[in-house]
């Protein structure tokens, strides 16, 4: 009476899980970026980015902080940004190396806002696109609807939000940042959305529309056409 789960390969699990360890380093390096960014802006009133951040050397935090102990807060930190940063190349080299350059991968990076780690992410999370018999199957999977419950057009209460593969999210959100910065279709559509409703439902109906084409690219094998998603 209980649906089946999913068991992913175990072949391709290890290579999956070091994919995620790399979401995670990445996690804690803008954690110290930005805590450098807080100590910088309280004592100075100047707010640096966060490519000018990773190239401070020694002497220029000693410039920026005249005080020895706020100096050595911010040098520490550092140091731990670099060295997450070797790590995450380690990573980032290691996966690529593991990943075969299949038909999917490459139709994958023609999609707007998806490159090679995305590309990546989602053919690993994703599995088996076979275990989604239908495209809203795969879109709610990917946290891209909403779990409301309506009866009689009332809303009756919520599903839990939290089901689903917390990656795919991420990474049909981040596509949807860029293809909104550099996609002409995609920005047309999301400023669409964006007088219609908020700035957060409307980046979400981009996620959605990605991972909705996504979905059918690696179903079945089929290249990226933005007009039929954002025409």
């Amino acid at each position: 009476m209980l649906p089946e789960g999913y068991i992913y390969p175990k072949a391709q699990r290890p290579v999956r899980d070091l994919l995620r360890k790399r979401s995670h380093l990445v996690e804690q390096r803008t954690a110290n970026v930005l805590s450098i960014q807080n100590i910088i802006v309280r004592n100075t009133g100047s707010r640096l980015s966060a490519n000018r951040i990773k190239q401070l050397s020694r002497n220029d935090v000693e410039g920026l902080l005249p005080d020895a102990d706020q100096a050595l807060a911010v040098t520490s930190a550092l140091a731990v940004v670099r060295c997450l940063t070797e790590q995450i190349k380690a990573v980032e080299k290691r996966v690529s190396t593991q990943m075969q350059s299949t038909p999917l991968y490459e139709l994958l990076q023609t999609v707007a806002g998806i490159g090679p780690i995305l590309a990546q992410t989602i053919l690993l999370e994703t599995g088996d696109i076979g275990r989604f018999p239908h495209v809203g199957d795969y879109a709610s999977y990917c946290r891209c609807v909403d779990s409301t419950k309506v009866s009689n057009g009332k809303r009756k209460g919520q599903g839990n939000v939290k089901n689903g593969n917390p990656y795919l999210a991420w990474a049909y959100a981040e596509a949807a940042h860029f293809a909104i910065r550099w996609h002409p279709s995609v920005q047309r559509y999301y400023q669409r959305k964006q007088t219609k409703t908020t700035v957060p439902v409307a980046h979400k109906t981009v996620a959605h529309k990605l991972a909705r084409a996504c979905y059918h690219m690696m179903r079945h094998q089929v290249p990226f056409d933005a007009a039929k998603a954002f025409g």
